[in-house]
């Protein structure tokens, strides 16, 4: 019974944090136009396979990061770190003048390393499924043995590819505006990563 209402609303948390742009759900809309949806979905099973990965080692150590302050810094610190990389190299990738032009290339193994390694770099999930693992055990009665910890890890999967396979045919639809579309996400997602880095430098030095 712990174990269903567990993965209910991990589920539904998963499925909500994926929803507002992001890195991992622009990259998965910019393949679907540039490379097909097919391409678009492997993108998605990639990233979903690296967030099972993220749960599970999110609610493993959620007790310890919350008793130890300095593990909390580490993470922001790297997280900080990514953040800079990736807002210089989306911010150069919009100045970039290459023509893009939508592509019916056969989905393949590629699209899946690609979503695995966008899904690497988004570092927010660990935090985010630790914060939501230690609300559902804010009286310590939650033991989290293997069983719950699957449950969990699974449900995030799941509800993140949920999100991500509706993203693929939102943005299928907007094919004859490839190059318009690739352009302004990312500008977006540039912009995107100053904001990140503005909120983590404010919660390295309030926490």
């Amino acid at each position: 019974m712990e174990e269903t209402k567990l993965f209910l609303i991990t589920y539904f948390a998963a499925f909500l944090g994926v929803i507002p742009p992001g890195l991992v759900n622009m990259t998965v809309a910019k393949t679907c136009v540039e490379r097909g949806k097919k391409n678009g979905i492997y993108v998605a099973v990639g990233a979903a396979l690296v967030v099972l990965i993220q749960a599970l080692i999110a609610v493993l150590l959620a007790k310890y990061i919350f008793d130890h302050p300095l593990v909390r810094r580490i993470f922001l610190r790297a997280g900080l770190v990514i953040f800079i990389i990736l807002g210089i190299y989306f911010f150069i990738k919009a100045k970039s003048k290459k023509a893009i032009r939508p592509s019916a290339k056969k989905a393949n193994a590629n699209s899946i390393l690609k979503g695995m390694l966008v899904a690497v770099l988004n570092v927010f999930p660990i935090p985010y499924f630790v914060a939501i693992a230690g609300a559902m055990n804010v009286n310590h009665e939650m033991t989290y043995d293997w069983s719950v910890s699957i449950a969990f890890a699974l449900a995030a999967c799941l509800g993140s590819f949920t999100t991500l396979y509706l993203y693929v045919f939102s943005f299928a639809k907007i094919e004859e505006k490839v190059e318009s579309f690739a352009k302004y996400s990312n500008y977006f997602m540039a912009g995107l990563m100053l904001i990140l880095i503005v909120i983590t430098l404010i919660r390295m030095y309030n926490f």
